[in-house]
C-alpha cells in the first residue's frame, strides 16, 4: 500500500526517470481494504511501515522523501500520481488485490468474486472511492476493475455480472476514464468472451487486458523448437485475446515481462517471439515491473525484484540491452496517430530490435534504427525499397546480403518459410536464409534452422518480420538527444544521467 521505492530514491527522480527511459504510462497498483477499512483509511506511511517491523524502509524514506513519511496510504498513492502528471505521464489505477499481500496465487482469497478476501459490495466502495478521488486528475486515463481473476470459484457467469457492475459504478462517478476488464485464469482467458454480450450505458471506454509470461511455458522455450514454440503460443494467445482485435475492441497487454538479469533462456527466448507479436499487432504494453526491490515480500524486508526495468539501487538501468530492445516497440506504428505517410512495410528483427536499412554505401542492407528504416514492399518475393530500383539479393552462403537494381533473378526472390513465417530464404537456394553476421548490424545469408521438429534449436538471429507502419520516416534528433543538447544547469542530476543512459540504449551508432 506504499509505492515502492520510496525509500530508495526522491519521487521526483523516480518519475523523471520513468518518463526519461521513453515510458509514457504507469499502472499503478492498490489493495481495495487501503480505502474501505478503517485500519487502512487514516493510517500513516510511517506506522503501516513499522507494523511490519520495516524500520529500515522508514529510515530511507525520511532520507529520500521525508514529506511522504507522515501522510496517509491514500495520501501518498495521491501524491505519486501528482508527481506522475508533472511528468506528463498517464497512469492506469489497478486495482490489484482485496487484502494487501503479495500476488498472485490460486487460492490466496483475492482471486475471484466472492473469495474470502474479495467481497463484491467492498470492490465497487472501492472503486467508488477511488473514481472519486482522482475525478479530477489529468493524468488518470483509466481504472483496471481487477488484476488477474483466478481460482477455484472462477466462471464467465458472475464475471458478467460484476465486471459490468463495476464498470458502471466507475462510469457513474467518474465518466472520462477508461475502463479496463481483464480476463480469468491468472488474465491469460479470454477465449469465453462473447464481446457483443458486454452491454453497457456508454460507448468507446471499453478496454480489455491480457497477460503473457515466458514462465508459463518456461520448458517449452528451454527445449523445444522456438519457430515451433513461438508459433503455437502466440496462435493460444490470439484464440485466448487476440480475437479482440478482430473484432474492433482495444487489447492492452498489461503484464509482461522478463529476468533482467539476461541469464534466464527461456525468457530471453519468450522475449523475441514476444517482440514479433506485439509490433506486427502494434499493441499497447506494460512491463512487469519498474520497482527494482520491495519494503516486504513473501515476509522478506527489501526483496529485490529480478524482473525490474531498474537495479537494485533504483539509480540506473538493470540491463540496458533489453531496454535498447524494448524501445523498438515503445512507439505506435499504425497505432491511434494520424497517418503521417502511405502505409508501407518495415523488414524488423526482434532479435535486435532493429530494422534493415541500407548501408552507408547503399550497397549492403544493414540493421539500423526502426525510425529510420527504408519503406519496404514485397513484390511476389522481391524485397524492394520503395521509390528505388533496389532489392534485397542473397549472394550465396555466408555473404553478406546486398542491394541492387537486377531484381528479376532467382537471388532477389525471398520465400517466408518456417512456422512463425519469420524467416526469409532465398529461392537461388532453398537452404540459406536472411541472418546476422560477426558485427551484429551486418546481414548475410546461412543454412536455415529449424526448419522441421528438432528439439533445442534456436533460430532467433533468423527471425525477420514485415511489418505495416504509417510512421514519418526520420532522421532528425530524438527528444532525448535535443534534451541533452539543452541547457540544464538547473535539471536535477539524476534527470541529466537518466538521458545520458536513454541515449546509450539508442544504440552507438545513433548516439554519435
Amino acid at each position: 500500500m506504499v509505492t515502492e521505492g520510496l525509500s530508495k530514491q526522491p519521487l521526483a527522480t523516480i518519475t523523471a526517470y520513468i518518463a526519461a527511459l521513453g515510458f509514457n504510462c504507469v499502472r499503478l497498483t492498490y489493495a481495495t481494504y487501503m480505502v474501505t477499512r478503517e485500519e487502512f483509511l487514516h493510517l500513516p506511511v510511517r506506522q503501516s511501515l513499522l507494523n511490519l517491523g520495516l524500520k529500515s524502509a522508514v529510515d530511507g524514506i525520511l532520507a529520500h522523501n521525508p514529506n511522504v513519511i507522515d501522510l496517509t496510504l491514500v495520501e501518498s498513492f495521491k501524491t505519486v500520481i501528482q508527481s506522475l502528471e508533472k511528468q506528463n505521464i498517464m497512469v492506469i489505477i489497478d486495482n490489484h488485490v482485496s487484502k494487501p499481500m503479495w500476488c498472485c496465487s490460486g487460492n490466496d482469497g483475492n482471486g475471484f468474486f466472492g473469495d474470502v478476501y474479495f467481497s463484491v459490495a467492498e470492490w465497487q466502495q472501492g472503486w467508488t472511492i477511488m473514481a472519486t478521488l482522482f475525478h479530477d486528475s489529468p493524468n488518470v486515463i483509466a481504472m483496471s476493475l481487477r488484476n488477474e481473476l483466478r481460482g477455484y470459484n472462477q466462471n464467465s457467469a458472475d464475471w458478467d455480472t460484476y465486471m459490468i457492475s463495476g464498470a458502471e459504478t466507475i462510469h457513474k462517478v467518474n465518466p472520462k476514464v477508461l475502463v479496463i476488464f481483464s480476463g480469468m485464469d491468472f488474465d491469460k482467458d479470454l477465449s469465453f468472451l462473447d464481446p457483443n454480450r458486454v452491454r453497457l450505458s456508454f460507448e468507446k471506454k471499453l478496454v480489455f487486458e491480457v497477460h503473457w509470461y515466458g514462465f508459463n511455458n518456461a520448458d517449452q522455450w528451454n527445449n523445444g523448437n522456438l519457430n515451433q514454440v513461438c508459433s503455437k503460443i502466440s496462435n493460444n494467445l490470439m484464440k485466448n485475446a487476440g480475437f479482440l482485435l478482430d473484432n474492433g475492441f482495444p487489447l492492452f497487454m498489461s503484464e509482461f515481462g522478463i529476468d533482467q538479469r539476461g541469464g534466464n533462456t527461456a525468457d530471453n527466448r519468450y522475449l523475441t517471439c514476444f517482440l514479433a507479436f506485439a509490433i506486427e499487432l502494434d499493441i499497447e504494453w506494460a512491463i512487469w515491473t519498474l520497482h527494482a526491490s520491495y519494503y516486504i515480500r513473501d515476509g522478506i524486508p527489501d526483496m529485490e525484484e529480478d524482473y525490474s526495468v531498474l537495479s537494485y539501487d533504483w539509480a540506473s538501468p538493470r540491463n540496458v540491452t533489453i531496454l535498447r530492445i524494448l524501445s523498438s516497440i515503445q512507439v505506435p506504428y499504425i497505432g491511434p496517430l494520424p497517418v503521417q505517410v502511405p502505409e508501407f512495410k518495415m523488414l524488423y528483427h526482434p532479435l535486435s530490435g532493429r530494422c534493415v536499412l541500407r548501408s552507408n554505401s547503399g550497397k549492403q542492407a544493414v540493421l539500423g534504427r526502426c525510425s529510420k528504416t527504408e519503406a519496404w514492399a514485397n513484390d511476389n518475393g522481391v524485397l524492394k525499397i520503395q521509390g528505388t530500383e533496389l532489392c534485397l539479393h542473397a549472394d550465396g552462403a555466408e555473404q553478406p546480403v546486398t542491394l541492387g537494381a537486377n531484381c528479376g533473378g532467382t537471388d532477389s526472390k525471398w520465400d517466408v518459410i518456417s512456422a512463425t513465417n519469420m524467416q526469409f530464404s532465398s529461392q537461388s537456394s532453398g537452404s540459406i536464409c536472411l541472418d546476422t553476421g560477426p558485427n551484429a548490424r551486418d546481414l548475410v545469408t546461412n543454412p536455415c534452422r529449424c526448419l522441421q521438429g528438432k528439439e533445442q534449436c534456436d533460430p532467433e538471429s533468423q527471425w525477420f518480420k514485415l511489418v505495416r507502419s504509417t510512421r514519418k520516416l526520420t532522421s532528425e534528433q530524438s527528444n532525448l538527444e535535443k534534451a541533452l543538447a539543452n541547457d540544464t544547469a538547473e535539471a536535477d542530476i539524476a534527470v541529466i544521467f537518466s538521458y545520458f543512459f536513454t541515449a546509450m540504449l539508442e544504440g552507438f551508432d545513433r548516439f554519435v
